[in-house]
């Protein structure tokens, strides 16, 4: 049972616009619960506008630490006083932990959040060497080339609806993703043809309650799912609904697939490593109320 708010009851959150949908809340509550800590996770809407007085605020009201999701990743590491060597790498934030002298040191844990179902038998079990394509180019999408890098990637495709983004993309990553290459989203086939991992980091396929059409929509066209592979992975970040109109074409297509809600926990739960110090981070209690919540 949880444990009453009280005067004593310490916050951390999520801070992003919208955030209403998240599951974060259900997620971290479940696991606060669970490791008796005095805390309470609450959802955080900040629009762009007021995003650095939302942070400063927070960090003035003794917040414990806050996710940063959709669309603040990258806005938010200017807004931190120190930087891990992978966010500053990958120039996007998920997750904020206070500094003793005040302030926030921005780190990212969306990376091992990603890595996480791979790593345990979801699809291919050797991704060294093969090729693989990125849809969209955010925040989200930093960290998953970075994970992409880490897992011996041979060839990395990003693509997005503006090549001017795209491009900024590439040029941003070449450092250290020397693998990563931009392409029109008009020209994907012969990439995807090619992929062992296909990965949407983009919206398209999102439920949304101001647009009872967004959860039927497919960032890719049947033709361009036809390109793929009957044994290439196809891993959506989003997880409402569950599965996403991409995932159910790709299943039909013979494609083993995965959806973002193990990320979500497995990020979450190293998010709440950080901030409690606690290596006993119950991850099943997390995976079983964010589960619950999307009535799977």
């Amino acid at each position: 049972m949880a444990q009453p708010i009280t005067a004593a009851t310490a916050l951390v959150g999520v801070l992003g616009d919208p955030v209403r949908h998240s599951l974060s809340p259900v997620m971290h509550n479940a696991a606060l619960a669970a490791l008796g800590l005095d805390w309470v996770y609450l959802a955080l809407p900040a629009p762009a506008d007021r995003l650095a007085a939302a942070v400063e605020g927070l960090a003035a009201l003794g917040c414990r630490g806050l996710n940063v999701t959709i669309p603040h990743k990258q806005a938010v590491a200017a807004l931190c006083r120190e930087l891990s060597p992978l966010a500053e790498r990958l120039g996007a934030v998920n997750t904020l932990v206070p500094l003793a002298g005040g302030g926030w040191r921005g780190t990212n844990t969306d990376v091992e959040g990603f890595l996480a179902p791979l790593r345990t038998g979801g699809g291919t079990a050797t991704w060294s060497g093969r090729q693989a394509v990125v849809l969209g180019c955010g925040g989200s999408a930093r960290a998953v080339v970075a994970a992409l890098v880490e897992l011996g990637m041979d060839a990395i495709t990003v693509s997005g609806r503006r090549a001017e983004a795209v491009a900024g993309f590439v040029a941003s990553c070449r450092a250290w993703a020397p693998q990563l290459r931009g392409l029109d989203w008009q020209e994907l086939d012969g990439a995807l043809g090619q992929a062992a991992l296909l990965v949407n980091t983009t919206p398209v396929g999102m439920a949304a309650s101001s647009d009872p059409g967004a959860a039927e929509r497919c960032p890719l066209s049947a033709t361009q799912l036809d390109a793929l592979p009957s044994g290439a992975t196809v891993y959506d970040l989003i997880y409402t609904p569950r599965p996403t109109a991409l995932l159910r074409a790709a299943a039909a297509r013979g494609c083993p697939v995965l959806d973002g809600l193990e990320m979500l926990v497995q990020q979450g739960a190293a998010s709440l490593r950080l901030w409690s110090g606690r290596p006993d981070v119950p991850v099943e209690a997390m995976r079983a109320a964010a589960a619950a919540a999307l009535g799977s």
